[in-house]
């Protein structure tokens, strides 16, 4: 059966034009020329899945984990294909005999039993500047500029008019992911990152800063500082600048997390789930007795490897880890569904309740579409269970997807691609990644129009929010982790100087007058911050006010913790080349960022990557 098996692979091949290989190689290689396409379909020898009695993936260990009835196959499920249009390049005649013969190979595979054998399938003829993107069916994506990261467009926040919108209203936001995307672009891949990547609201907030802690009974402090515009002198600049309060590790609530691990074929990468598995490890080693740790994994389907273990058995957990390997396609959905009800099962009252899903891409089997995803996290939250996703790896990461899963799930967003930054996000701020001090978290401000023409918001362009959604407690936003600090950036426009924004004339209103200037807008105040938030384990939200003056501060006599923030979202504004911001140049951010840097390694190290994009730029 195995021999007719391969017979009909290399019919198959043969209708291809292919000349078929078995190898052990999983995907293709990097540097292979167009001329040379490797196909690879996941699979390995059936024997050695019998002799791995308890495979990889299905670890009862110890602890007697029950895997589900699916859980013996998942390294062994077939990676489902990518679409059509995403599994090949090329233009008219080659296109479209691409596609049969890939249609065909696809076709007679799907036929096929999960046989566990590696087929590579190599092209060398292919037509100068084809190479026909298969990624899709090895759960591979091709890298940076292939096409396989995917990531939300945006569009730069507008200027606007006070006079016609006075109130800004937007979530705060504590990921930290673009920040380390851009950085693998630009230092690992030697590529400028797509505008979609850069979120410059994630790249401030991946810094910390010397704000003022909480002293009263609420869970973060506001801080607002105004200098002027160091890409504008003729604007105002003015940070809302939030820190929440700081809990040591040894005073965290006790903690039950889930490991949602991703263990498909695409993660077989050594910047994937070797790392992701160093970063866990990293992570287990902070906990102690009043922690517990459950695992679950995925890949053509779900199961749970590892029941609930004390934080104190560490061997166990560790062992488990170790036990992982990789390979079929990728069933998050069922995924995040297991692993809710692990962590609902082992609900602790008062305490962290998280599932921390580690992922290097798109889910493509089963629940696939991210507004369902979305739904089914976004109602999980509610029982009190939040979430953290970790992203790895490049190729196939669906960057727009974690970002709005973890955004709807009252969690947080980072990506790994480092032992550095696992231990950066894993054991430096791990109070802050596990333990949330403030959910729904808003902010709106409303402007004085004696003192403001116009304005606009630096970045959180995906987390706006419409006015009325500030008083309305159904709506979500974000969370404040224990210590996190979350800056945001207005450029404003003195009511002295010309507005950028041109009013249209529109007809006056026959039922209603225009708005009306009233006493307090004579006061020196620029601006009213107005923040709401919710308890970790409360429906009903509470509000901060506070009035803001303008001191008058050159940017000179700003802070340093201002102007270094300041040149980071500078940086971001170049990278998204908004028109709007065509005076920001990598000479004049790097002056002012070696300033500011002092003996923070991660300030030395952004210093290195505005370098990197200067190169790259030339």
């Amino acid at each position: 059966m195995r021999v007719s098996r391969i017979v009909l692979l290399l019919a198959v091949a043969a209708v291809c034009g292919c000349r078929p290989q078995v190898g052990q190689n999983e995907r293709p290689d990097a540097t292979a020329t167009p001329s040379s396409t490797a196909v690879v379909l996941d699979a390995e020898r059936e024997e050695k899945t019998a002799e791995r009695d308890s495979a990889p993936i299905s670890m009862a260990g110890k602890k007697d984990a029950k895997p589900v009835s699916e859980m013996s196959t998942v390294a062994n499920q077939p990676a489902p294909t990518a679409p059509a249009a995403d599994r090949y390049r090329g233009s008219g005649r080659e296109k479209e005999v691409a596609k049969s013969q890939i249609d065909a190979l696809q076709m007679q595979l799907k036929t096929m039993p999960a046989e566990n054998r590696r087929l590579v399938i190599q092209q060398p003829n292919a037509a100068p500047g084809f190479a026909p993107q298969l990624e899709g069916i090895a759960g591979h994506g091709a890298g940076p500029g292939e096409g396989g990261d995917k990531f939300a467009h945006v569009e730069n926040n507008p200027f606007r008019a006070v006079a016609d919108e006075p109130l800004s209203t937007f979530s705060i936001d504590v990921d930290t992911a673009s920040y380390a995307k851009i950085r693998s672009y630009l230092i690992d891949h030697h590529q400028l990152p797509p505008q979609g990547a850069v979120r410059v609201e994630e790249l401030i907030n991946y810094f910390t800063y010397d704000y003022e802690t909480p002293t009263d009974q609420n869970p973060f402090a506001a801080n607002v500082e105004a200098a002027a515009c160091p890409w504008n002198s003729e604007h105002r600049l003015v940070r809302i600048g939030i820190k929440g309060k700081e809990i040591a590790n040894a005073d965290r609530p006790a903690t039950n997390l889930v490991f949602l691990l991703d263990v498909s074929g695409s993660m077989n990468n050594s910047r994937k789930l070797p790392l992701l598995k160093q970063g866990m490890k990293l992570l287990v080693d902070q906990l102690g007795e009043n922690d517990k740790v459950a695992i679950v994994v995925y890949a053509g389907a779900a199961g749970m490897v590892l029941n609930s273990t004390s934080g104190d058995d560490k061997s166990t957990i560790m062992e488990a880890l170790d036990r992982l390997q990789a390979g079929g396609s990728t069933n998050g959905g069922q995924g995040i569904a297991l692993a809710y009800q692990a962590a609902t099962e082992n609900f602790i009252k008062g305490g962290v309740n998280r599932v921390i899903l580690c992922t290097d891409g798109d889910f493509n089997v089963g629940v696939t579409s991210t507004s369902d995803l979305v739904t089914m996290a976004a109602e999980k939250a509610k029982s009190g269970v939040f979430l953290s996703v970790m992203g790895f790896g490049t190729g196939n990461h669906n960057d727009a997807m974690m970002e709005e899963l973890s955004g709807k799930a009252n969690g947080n967003y980072a990506f790994i691609d480092t032992i550095t930054e696992a231990k950066k996000v894993l054991v430096e701020q791990m109070s802050g990644t596990l333990t949330t001090i403030a959910k729904d978290v808003k902010i709106q401000i409303e402007f004085n129009p004696t003192k403001v023409a116009a304005y606009r918001l630096v970045g959180y362009e995906n987390r706006l929010l419409a006015n009325a959604d500030f008083n309305d407690d159904k709506k979500d936003a974000g969370e404040i982790g224990a210590g996190h600090c979350v800056t945001a950036f207005y450029e404003i426009v003195p009511a002295s100087v010309e507005s950028p924004v041109t009013t249209a004339k529109v007809d006056d209103l026959k039922y209603q007058s225009t708005r009306d200037i009233t006493p307090a807008a004579d006061s020196d105040e620029l601006l009213t911050l107005k923040i709401r938030y919710k308890q970790p384990d409360e429906d009903e939200s509470s509000l901060i006010s506070v009035g803001v003056k303008d001191s008058g501060n050159r940017f000179a006599q700003a802070s340093g913790d201002f102007q270094f923030a300041a040149g980071v979202a500078m940086f971001g504004m170049l990278l998204r080349e908004g028109d709007q911001d065509a005076k920001v140049n990598l000479d004049e951010i790097t002056e002012l960022v070696s300033n500011n840097v002092g003996d923070d390694s991660y300030r030395g190290e952004f210093l290195k990557i505005v370098q990197a994009a200067k190169t790259l730029k030339k």
